[in-house]
């Protein structure tokens, strides 16, 4: 029984990591998807990928974020050493990163389409698509973090 709330705590604590990581992701990309196109006009659409350095430099932002939240409230240290728990954390989230790009991708050039007006707040395609990638991952980079990297 213990084992099971333990693992409950462990599963609300990475949601709330995860969604406070996203907030710092999804609140760059906001910042760096409305700045960054005045500087650099190919980032709209550059060949064909749209917001490229905004999704990398946001990502790049929840993903630190996540690390230490994830050292402080979610995971016990594992059996690897710092170092290498590091290592593994960022190759993991280099993937989870390709992964969110391409359903990026995807969802704004394929799904939404349109804005969705939230009353208090209207989505973008551009956020929506966001949002949808981080969800997406989100259960992925969970597994592979519990499994590999911090062997809970």
């Amino acid at each position: 029984m213990r084992e099971l709330l333990l693992r409950q705590k462990q599963i609300l604590f990475f949601i709330i990591a995860g969604g406070l990581s996203a907030i710092v992701e999804i609140g760059s990309f906001k910042v760096f998807s409305t700045q960054l196109p005045s500087m650099f006009p190919g980032e709209t659409n550059f060949h064909g990928i749209h917001y490229p350095l905004s999704n990398i430099l946001s990502t790049s932002c929840g993903i630190i974020t996540n690390y230490f939240l994830s050292i402080w409230f979610v995971f016990e240290r594992g059996k690897h050493s710092k170092k290498k728990e590091f290592a593994y954390f960022m190759l993991v989230s280099f993937i989870s990163t390709l992964l969110s790009l391409s359903f990026f991708q995807f969802f704004y050039s394929f799904i939404f389409k349109d804005n969705i007006n939230l009353i208090l707040y209207t989505l973008s395609p551009e956020m929506i698509s966001k949002i949808a990638a981080i969800l997406l991952v989100s259960v992925l980079n969970y597994s592979i973090k519990k499994k590999v990297i911090f062997n809970g």
